[in-house]
């Protein structure tokens, strides 16, 4: 990383694998970004959801050994939070513009140009899908590939529209109160999980309603509307130079949109994958149905697992090293675009008790 005095870097160990949080001072105001991992190694940046952080977006999917090793065995990664939405964020000074969705994205070129990444790979959730995948319109050389998680690509329509407007005047008079709460839980969550099991309350849940009481509301109202205010990027979908990865809950009120998106981007640069009895967090509510689709995505660009000990004398630590071929079923396997071929799959994500 670039030393610059228009950044501060903190030492902090709430992410379950270590890192850094730096807060980087950009034209469009400062923004938290938590690094973990070698920076020598490829660069993969997430962006989270509305209200939500790096933590109670992706931890879920980084506590899982499979994922974490296959991320951090070939990427180093940098979680970007919406501004004012890091842990013990400030309430942003009203005199500081209100963000559009294109100052968002700008912002994220920013960020690369700091830590000196000329081209990433994108993991976004919703609200943060939507803002990568218009930052991979405007930088298509900086961009490897998308991940996302129950994306939005169109504007908002009349119903989201007035619904955010509510959501947005419970924030200003309100706060981030109880009804508040629930609104956001439906967004990012399936009832099964919401009702729990015998009416109590699961952990995610709760953990995510605690998550929910330290964000700032005013610093929230200003990215749900800058989201509320964003334009159709479908027009834009043709001059996407990158492969495409789209995971959605069938429960998630966003699931018509993903199909949409999927349905209008290159079939042979675009996977999806529908995960069952999920919500749009797929990430939080069964990530584990999110690992293998990602490991045959990355396959395509020479990325692999991390091999066993038994067979890292011979692979080294290079995360290039085409281990475990034998492992993929052959009938995934095939020449067009990715590198593999991913066709459109449901995946089951029943809890086994």
């Amino acid at each position: 990383m670039g030393e610059s005095s228009d950044s501060v870097s903190i030492d902090i160990d709430v992410f379950p694998l270590g890192g850094k949080e730096c807060v980087v001072k950009t034209s469009k105001g400062s923004i938290s970004v938590f690094v973990c991992g070698d920076q020598e190694k490829p660069a993969l940046i997430t962006y989270p959801d509305v209200a939500l952080n790096y933590m109670s977006c992706f931890q879920g999917l980084f506590f899982c050994q499979n994922a974490a090793s296959l991320l951090l065995h070939n990427f180093c990664i940098y979680h970007i939070d919406a501004p004012g939405h890091e842990l013990g964020a400030d309430v942003i000074s009203s005199d500081i513009p209100l963000l559009s969705v294109d100052d968002l994205a700008d912002q994220i070129a920013e960020v690369l140009n700091f830590f000196g990444l000329k081209e990433v790979m994108c993991f976004g959730v919703t609200a943060g899908a939507y803002i990568l995948t218009l930052f991979a319109m405007k930088y298509k050389e900086r961009v490897l590939g998308l991940i996302l998680v129950s994306p939005i690509c169109k504007a908002p329509t009349w119903t989201e529209w007035l619904y955010n407007k509510v959501l947005l005047n419970l924030l200003y008079f309100y706060g981030m109160c109880g009804v508040l709460k629930e609104c956001l839980l439906q967004r990012y969550f399936s009832k099964e999980l919401r009702c729990g099991i015998h009416g109590v309350e699961s952990d995610i849940i709760q953990a995510c309603k605690r998550l929910l009481d330290e964000r700032q509301s005013l610093n929230v109202m200003r990215f749900l509307q800058a989201i509320n205010e964003r334009h159709d990027l479908t027009e834009g979908f043709k001059e996407l130079q990158c492969k495409t990865l789209i995971f959605v809950g069938e429960s998630s009120p966003f699931h018509a949109e993903s199909l949409y998106m999927s349905a209008k981007l290159d079939r042979k640069s675009c996977a999806l994958v529908e995960v069952q009895a999920c919500g749009s967090l797929v990430t939080e509510e069964h990530p584990y149905a999110m690992v293998v689709p990602i490991e045959l995505f990355l396959m395509g660009y020479g990325f692999y697992r991390q091999p066993h000990l038994a067979t890292s004398s011979s692979n080294g630590s290079n995360p290039n090293s085409p281990s475990n071929r034998a492992c993929i079923a052959p009938e995934l396997l095939s020449p067009e675009s990715l590198g593999i071929k991913l066709k459109p799959i449901k995946t089951r994500a029943d809890i086994l008790t």
